[in-house]
């Protein structure tokens, strides 16, 4: 509250806290200057982490690097894909999915998304047979149909991975997203779940695409010996894959690993504060939460929602102004100036593709943050703010 008595905007930008009880670990890190993954000749803080993220995950191995971006680009590499090779992508994703595509020597090819932010399954199925492999990104943890996206790619002979940056604890069909394709990739970036700052993690129940993901994120010389379960195939592929030297350092590592005994938690909260605003939103007939597909149980931090009703490309943006008076960070994407989710930003694919249905949906599509730590009072004020900006612009 303020002086005054009036509620004051919660602040949805700061990340989810560390937990205290990594502060002695950075410490000792700090004190011995032991930062290196591979000095220690076993238990490195980057080692643990890895064991017990594949754990969670309920994976055969886990490989820690410094980004998601960079476990995609790994991941990709590891399918050894010709030079040139297509590979299909959502159009609603971060600029960072195209790019991991590029880094790989591939092209990346766009599939349409609808207004409910899932990939337009027609459009995909038309353009699986072209494929040499599948990166399905779940976008802000919204869960495409992934039976029938595994089943196509699977009759196809089409490897899926899985871009779960934004879907740590959504689980399909009581099966973990990140665990359905051929590998997935996770995202300790500060706006995720799990908050390092930077960092990103791969998992892949195969040894081939472990392996060669390893070496190629610099397990250079006998390294890679530090990795469980893996000598012959480590072994085979040592010295004959590029190094690209994306590994993970053990302070990101230390921050990282008091944080998954609370992922459940963060999830379970998570859940109710998006239900609890959505209820709200949805409650206008100006605004559309879309719900989530049957199979899905998501795990979010934000809430995205539908401007319906016939809304004027400037009565969107006056709407999103007048949330932002009220404190209320809105963001439509495809009305953000230079907004890297939206695909005709992707300048370096060089002339994109007309894809109506994904440019109609993000030109309308809104995004607001809400981290699992907001209270009860803060999610009502970020609804009723959001409620107030409809009425003052269509009435």
């Amino acid at each position: 509250m303020a002086a005054d008595g009036q509620a004051i905007a919660p602040n949805v930008h700061d990340a989810e806290p560390i937990p205290e009880a990594a502060r002695a670990e950075i410490e000792r890190l700090l004190t011995s200057g032991d930062l290196f993954r591979y000095t220690a000749p076993s238990d490195a803080p980057v080692a643990l982490l890895e064991a017990e993220f594949a754990a969670l995950l309920g994976s055969r191995y886990a490989l820690a690097v410094s980004s998601c971006s960079a476990a995609l680009f790994l991941a990709l590499k590891a399918l050894d894909l010709p030079k040139g090779a297509k590979v299909l992508i959502p159009a609603f994703t971060f600029a960072a999915v195209p790019s991991a595509v590029v880094h790989a020597d591939c092209e990346p090819v766009l599939v349409e998304v609808g207004d409910n932010y899932r990939v337009d399954m027609a459009d995909f199925a038309g353009k699986v047979p072209g494929a040499a492999a599948v990166l399905i990104s779940h976008m802000r943890g919204h869960t495409s149909d992934m039976d029938a996206i595994m089943a196509l790619c699977d009759a196809a002979g089409v490897p899926v991975v899985e871009d779960a940056a934004h879907s740590l604890g959504t689980v399909w069909g009581g099966r973990k997203i990140g665990t359905l394709g051929k590998a997935g990739c996770f995202s300790f970036q500060s706006y995720k779940l799990v908050n390092a700052g930077e960092g990103g993690i791969l998992i892949t129940d195969d040894p081939e695409v472990a392996a060669r993901a390893i070496i190629m994120s610099g397990a250079y010389e006998t390294n890679w010996k530090k990795h469980p379960g893996l000598a012959n195939s480590c072994a085979h592929w040592q010295n004959k894959l590029p190094l690209y030297n994306l590994r993970m350092q053990n302070l990101s590592a230390a921050v990282i690993r008091p944080q998954l005994p609370l992922v459940a938690e963060r999830v379970a909260k998570g859940r109710a504060n998006h239900d609890h605003v959505a209820v709200r939103l949805n409650g206008s007939a100006l605004l559309e939460v879309p719900p989530p597909l049957g199979p899905e149980s998501r795990a979010p931090d934000s809430i995205q929602f539908n401007l319906v009703g016939g809304w004027s490309d400037a009565d969107a943006l006056r709407f999103q102004a007048a949330a932002k008076v009220r404190g209320v960070a809105v963001q439509v994407f495809g009305l953000s100036e230079g907004n890297a989710r939206a695909f005709w930003n992707w300048q370096f694919l060089g002339e994109v593709p007309d894809l109506p249905k994904t440019r109609a949906m993000l030109m309308r599509a809104c995004d607001v943050r809400l981290p699992v730590r907001l209270t009860g009072a803060e999610l009502d004020y970020i609804a009723e703010a959001i409620l107030e900006a409809v009425a003052e612009v269509r009435g």
